[in-house]
């Protein structure tokens, strides 16, 4: 019997202060296999290629799905890394696991920051936009199968650490 195994992804919650609010970036999900998961709102991210630093997978995909250029990310100064064994150790935010539906993946999820302008849309995702993080809050409460799944517990767990 064929063993199959889960795929290390990454998802970031790319931070921003407009107009003195707190906003994140959010977009639609719009994928060629993506069925039933298109068209919800997903945070931006991706799976891990084969020996990618977690930290540049962050960067490679906020870039290619949003066009913003990550300037900092939370925790990456404590990132440990091991010339004797060429490994590194991180901590992300929020890991989530997926144990049913679509496909098996665990997302770390890393909260950073970003500059530049986003695009309108890529060949995976559309409506790339900020929100106000309050007004995004409340829509995952009230709207939560709008959402991705991977991306849930780590809003809610974000929102929880906001006082939101």
């Amino acid at each position: 019997m064929e063993e199959k195994f889960a795929k290390p992804a990454i998802g970031a919650i790319v931070e921003r202060i407009i107009n003195g609010k707190k906003h994140i970036i959010i977009q639609e999900r719009w994928k060629e296999n993506g069925d039933e998961t298109n068209g919800q709102y997903e945070l931006p991210a991706g799976k891990i290629r084969e020996y990618e630093d977690a930290y540049d997978t962050v960067r490679r995909e906020v870039f290619e799905e949003t066009g913003l250029k990550v300037t900092k990310i939370y925790g990456e100064e404590e990132k440990k890394y091991s010339k004797e064994t060429d490994t590194i150790n991180f901590m992300p935010f929020c890991v989530t696991q997926n144990l049913k539906n679509a496909y098996s993946i665990i997302c770390n999820h890393f909260i950073c920051e970003a500059e530049g302008e986003p695009v309108a849309e890529t060949d995976e995702s559309r409506n790339i936009k900020w929100i106000e993080i309050e007004k995004l809050a409340n829509l995952l409460k009230n709207n939560k199968s709008k959402f991705f799944t991977m991306n849930v517990d780590a809003l809610e767990k974000y929102f929880k650490l906001n006082n939101l």
